[in-house]
């Protein structure tokens, strides 16, 4: 089966994953290549620290970080809005792009020209190796969806899943009604 899967596209997890670490989650796909694998950040976990706190000399910003996912947990990954202002920054898609010049990024933050609702942080990533999501896919572990700059700079990530869920229309609109718990019900 072909699944639409690439750069710029997102992985929401199915209503009942058990992992906890993608419980409820939505990762946008940063890098994907069949042959080499696949890298993305979990967009709708907010950590109780922010990038202050993580990144000792950083400049002063009012930005949470977030919990990007289980790989690499010591590394600090950023999507921006600001384009190619930041050198060295990668669109992955439309109005949304990843890393950057790390130095010159805390430059603009310094000067007030990055601000909080243009940038995203994460602490380590969701990653698959070669043919690791398509068997994820296989499995029903995974439902895809287009990414939007809203998904990442504007929603709420407690509602995120939902929202997206419920964009998809369909059976996916039922499926966004689902308690988190139904066992709570």
């Amino acid at each position: 089966m072909k699944y639409e899967v690439h750069t710029g596209s997102l992985l929401v997890a199915e209503p009942f994953m058990a992992d906890s670490n993608f419980r409820r989650a939505v990762i946008l796909v940063t890098d994907h290549a069949e042959d080499e694998g696949t890298v993305g950040f979990i967009i709708n976990k907010p950590l109780t620290v922010s990038i202050t706190e993580l990144v000792e000399d950083f400049p002063q910003i009012e930005a949470p970080a977030y919990y990007g996912g289980p790989v690499s947990t010591n590394t600090i990954h950023y999507i921006h809005n600001v384009g190619l202002l930041l050198d060295g920054s990668t669109e992955i898609a439309p109005g949304v792009f990843w890393g950057g010049e790390f130095e010159k990024l805390k430059f603009l933050i310094g000067q007030d020209l990055i601000k909080s609702e243009n940038i995203r942080f994460f602490v380590g990533y969701s990653g698959w190796s070669p043919g690791q999501l398509i068997e994820e896919l296989d499995a029903s572990s995974w439902i895809t969806a287009e990414a939007h700059a809203n998904y990442v700079f504007k929603s709420k990530p407690s509602r995120l899943w939902n929202q997206v869920m419920h964009h998809k229309g369909d059976v996916y609109s039922v499926l966004a009604q689902l308690p988190e718990q139904p066992n709570l019900n």
